[in-house]
């Protein structure tokens, strides 16, 4: 197996070092994951950041949450996190509200819109989940699960 993502890329030369070849590859890995996800939330019209928040409000509940906490919880980095929660607001999604308490804050919390369309989607996502990945036996994920937390507990 060694050597297929010189194949993919079209690269002839040796990567620079074992550690460069496993970044390339989680790299592409990833994209390929995502590409996928995205060609699959296109003809709802959602990003996988857009579902990911939507994901995250529905978790937070009917206390929702600010902008900051959103921007923590996302699963890719996103410095314009207000730019989408707009969009998800303009099409009913999300709700935004200043609080009361302090004027400054704003909460955010999912709509019965935003749970209708999480709700048509959380089993067909899963689907999806098993197409890419669920070739590999539990142990498999397990020990790649592991290894991918070893790789980001590394990096903070």
């Amino acid at each position: 197996m060694s050597g297929k993502l010189k194949q993919e890329i079209h690269q002839h030369r040796d990567f620079a070092s074992l550690e460069a070849e496993a970044v390339l590859n989680i790299l592409r890995t990833a994209d390929a994951l995502g590409r996928s996800a995205t060609d699959y939330l296109k003809p709802r019209e959602l990003t996988p950041a857009q579902f990911n928040v939507l994901r995250i409000l529905r978790g937070a509940g009917a206390d929702g949450l600010n902008c900051r906490e959103i921007s923590q919880r996302l699963i890719k980095f996103d410095p314009d996190v207000t730019r989408l929660l707009d969009r998800l607001e303009k099409r009913g999604l999300v709700l935004r509200q200043r609080e009361s308490q302090d004027r400054r804050v704003i909460t955010v919390r999912i709509t019965t819109a935003g749970l209708a369309i999480l709700k048509q989607l959380d089993r067909k996502m899963l689907g999806l989940h098993k197409q890419q990945i669920g070739h590999l036996s539990e142990r498999q994920l397990k020990t790649l699960i592991r290894l991918l937390e070893m790789a980001r507990d590394n990096l903070r």
